[in-house]
């Protein structure tokens, strides 16, 4: 059984945001759109979750945060999606390199890590910390580990970073087993910094050898001299909101139909079984297009 919204749109991919906490300050983050969290759901409450995400058809969860590793039972919960449900997970990568081999042997398949520059002064001007080491390490560490393609999220930032693609190009090419993510800035937390995605992605298309258009969001593959890139754009772009087939769950336990909304949050706290599942089914009806 899979769940279809009234656009028919299917919902086959579940975002659960683990915790609200970081141990990095980022100029742009989201933060998974949660506003005010009361406090973090437990391992059985996570667990009840993936048990009924796998009854209603979900085949992939992306584990989020915050920062997810700062979860103690971070093994504990990766070891318990179901069968059947492919699992991934959203780091900052500086805690990552001790833990990859155990959250690869717990079942995890892939992480997504964030990676703006590649110069330790711009990176503390961004994420507030000086781990650029501890993040290269932990990219090493998930290679090694197996769990890949391990995507390299890079959030285009005007006057800080756009002048940096062509190293990032350098560090993923000819290694099949990193892929570079182009992120348009969403704006939270006041920053403004758009950098120019429309003429970057222009040009990468232009060197591309094969562009490879994916399932989901019809997001663009761009394969150049070894290198793979993706360049994902969410701001008015009708076919990201057309192609979405993603439910969020936040870290104090509601259900979230889209990441730009906070008005049509559904609490699932204490809710089991049948009655839980149909909290699932009403919040897949709650979900249309932001950008139509």
């Amino acid at each position: 059984m899979v769940l279809y919204d009234d656009y028919g749109r299917p919902v086959t991919n579940l975002r659960i945001s683990l915790t609200p906490h970081c141990n990095l300050r980022c100029i742009y983050c989201h933060a998974e759109g949660e506003k005010e969290p009361e406090g973090e759901m437990s391992l059985e409450e996570i667990t009840e979750i993936l048990n009924i995400a796998k009854k209603i058809g979900i085949r992939s969860v992306k584990f989020t945060g915050g920062e997810p590793l700062l979860r103690k039972d971070i093994v504990e919960i990766v070891r318990a999606v179901p069968e059947g449900i492919e699992s991934s997970l959203t780091t900052n990568g500086t805690l990552l390199a001790p833990i990859a081999g155990d959250l690869r042997e717990a079942g995890l398949a892939r992480v997504n890590i964030s990676l703006d520059t590649l110069n330790p002064e711009r990176y503390r001007r961004i994420a507030g910390r000086d781990l650029l080491p501890q993040v290269l390490e932990g990219i090493h560490a998930a290679v090694d580990a197996g769990l890949t393609p391990v995507k390299l999220n890079m959030v285009l930032l005007k006057g800080i970073n756009e002048d940096e693609i062509e190293d990032f190009l350098a560090l993923v090419r000819d290694n099949r087993h990193l892929i570079l993510q182009v992120i348009e800035l969403m704006e939270f937390n006041e920053c403004s910094m758009h950098g120019d995605v429309d003429r970057l992605e222009h040009e990468i298309a232009e060197q591309s050898k094969e562009i490879i258009t994916r399932r989901m969001h019809h997001r663009k593959k761009y394969c150049l001299d070894g290198a793979e890139v993706e360049v994902v754009r969410p701001l008015h772009n009708t076919e990201f909101c057309a192609y979405c087939n993603r439910l969020r769950v936040t870290s104090d336990g509601k259900l979230k139909p889209c990441l730009l909304r906070t008005d049509n949050h559904i609490d699932i706290r204490g809710k089991h079984g049948a009655e839980l599942e149909a909290l699932f089914e009403k919040a897949v009806k709650c979900r249309e297009p932001f950008f139509k």
